[in-house]
C-alpha cells in the first residue's frame, strides 16, 4: 500500500512541476513590476560555461542573471543615465554582489552603454 502512495505522490509532484505554469512566480510576484538599481555585466571569460538554467553562456546573446525571476522571463533593462534600452532573457542566477540588481551579457551591456563603466543605474520591467 505504501508503495502505491509513494508512486502516486511522485506522479502528482511531476505533474505539478511540468504542467502547471500558473504556479510559477510571475515578474510581479517575484520582484515587482518595476525594479531600479545597479547593473553590471559578465566578463568575457564566462563564455562557453553553463548557466544556472543549464544553458551555455554566450557573450553575443541578450541574456541576464537575476536573483529571483524565473528562467525564460524577458525583461526590458533601461540605462537611467543615458536612456538606452535592451530586452534580455533571464537564464542565470546572480548578481552575487548586494548592491546590484542584474548582470547582463556583454552584448546587452554594449547596447546599454555599460562597457567600460562597470555599473550603471537601470530600471528593469516586464516585457512581452
Amino acid at each position: 500500500m505504501w508503495q502505491k502512495n509513494k508512486i502516486y505522490s511522485a506522479a502528482v509532484a511531476i505533474f505539478l512541476i511540468f504542467f502547471t505554469p500558473a504556479l510559477t512566480p510571475s515578474i510581479s510576484t517575484a520582484a515587482g513590476p518595476v525594479t531600479e538599481g545597479k547593473a553590471s555585466y559578465y566578463a568575457n571569460r564566462f563564455h562557453g560555461r553553463k548557466t544556472a538554467s543549464g544553458e551555455t553562456f554566450r557573450i553575443h546573446d541578450f541574456t541576464a542573471a537575476h536573483r529571483t525571476l524565473p528562467f525564460g522571463t524577458s525583461v526590458k533593462v533601461t540605462n537611467l543615465d543615458n536612456g538606452k534600452e535592451v530586452v534580455v532573457r533571464i537564464n542565470d542566477r546572480g548578481p552575487h554582489l548586494k548592491n546590484r540588481v542584474i548582470d547582463v551579457s556583454p552584448a546587452a551591456a554594449h547596447i546599454l552603454g555599460l562597457i567600460g563603466k562597470g555599473t550603471v543605474n537601470v530600471r528593469i520591467e516586464a516585457w512581452n
